[in-house]
């Protein structure tokens, strides 16, 4: 890959939110905080987000890949899963995927997994997510039901409604 220092590759703005609001909803569907870290351009020539929970002290390591997160001038993006995380905090983290920029020809984002291979490439960074990211605002319109269908409400409990015994077998 070649790079250009003059002109690093950086995330826009727009591709910012996005892995902000990324590593937000994994917070939310794990449970737990994921961190999303962006690793400066100076050293590489690339920008690249680093997706990362931090680690409890009576987690296990022994199967997991491990990285620090944070420390001075650190840049975490989305809500940080809930932590409040000071300037120069580091924190122990379970490793889940990174993301980084391209400049090879039609591609923009490479996946890279725990064991640093490369496992998705994309020119659309929303191609490398584990979730689909939709901004478009859901419908305030809630009767989608098409009222020619039958509902299924069959285990809808009428109290009006004669109870028919059953038995186990």
């Amino acid at each position: 890959m070649s790079t250009n220092q003059e002109s690093p590759l950086v995330f826009t703005a727009d591709e910012l939110d996005l892995i902000g609001r990324t590593a937000d909803a994994l917070s939310a569907y794990m449970g737990k905080p994921v961190l999303a870290e962006v690793i400066d351009a100076d050293e590489t020539g690339f920008e690249w987000a680093l997706f990362a929970v931090p680690l409890d002290v009576e987690d296990k390591t022994d199967d997991l890949v491990i990285v620090q997160v944070g420390g001075p001038g650190a840049r975490i993006i989305g809500n940080q899963g809930g932590l409040t995380i000071a300037d120069g905090d580091v924190f122990e983290c379970e490793y889940l995927w990174a993301i980084q920029l391209s400049d090879l020809e039609g591609v923009r984002f490479i996946k890279v997994d725990q064991e640093g291979e490369e496992i998705a490439w994309s020119e659309n960074l929303r191609d490398v997510l584990p979730f689909v990211m939709a901004d478009e605002a859901v419908s305030d319109d809630i009767d989608d039901l098409d009222d020619d269908e039958p509902d299924d409400d069959d285990d809808i409990f009428d109290p009006h409604e004669e109870a028919t015994p059953r038995t186990l077998h």
